[in-house]
């Protein structure tokens, strides 16, 4: 079975998007959708990944809204920094943070948050230093930020994925 569905939450994902994107659950367009995604569990397969370990899955949906709410407040602040951008001196710049997390599926989920949040992007995780370094458009404490990040949203994947 895995041969034919190597990765089954991808395939049958893949074709709901698919039937939302169409705006029509016709017979035809299942068939497409099927072989969209049964094409892209065959391609991926080929790259080897590891299946992700979910400790606790529930909490995903407590960090999605998380995510959600932080992505608001960010856009709201990013705004406020664009419009009043010559009233107060804003410091962007370049941060180190040092992370607990190792499994590759955690920090891919990690830099999507990051990179998702207007006003940061994640450049680059160090392995053996265990250290991302994010741009951050308003850094004003760097401590604020290591704490938001790691109290946020580390430890609730490292919950997800432990």
């Amino acid at each position: 079975m895995t041969r034919i569905l190597p990765h089954p939450i991808l395939t049958i994902a893949l074709t709901l998007f698919w039937l939302i994107l169409q705006q029509s659950a016709s017979v035809g367009n299942l068939i497409l959708g099927l072989a969209i995604g049964l094409s892209a569990g065959l391609a991926t397969r080929s790259l080897g990944l590891d299946k992700p370990k979910m400790g606790k899955p529930w909490k995903a949906v407590e960090l999605v809204f998380v995510v959600l709410a932080d992505i608001v407040r960010s856009n709201a602040a990013v705004a406020w920094v664009i419009l009043t951008h010559g009233n107060s001196p804003r410091v962007a710049g370049f941060l180190r943070v040092p992370l607990k997390l190792r499994d590759h599926t955690a920090l891919a989920f990690l830099s999507i948050i990051l990179t998702a949040t207007p006003g940061t992007v994640w450049l680059e995780f160090d392995e053996e230093a265990g250290e991302l370094l994010l741009h951050v458009l308003d850094l004003v404490d760097e401590e604020q930020w290591i704490d938001l990040i790691t109290k946020r949203y580390e430890r609730r994947l490292l919950e997800i994925f432990a």
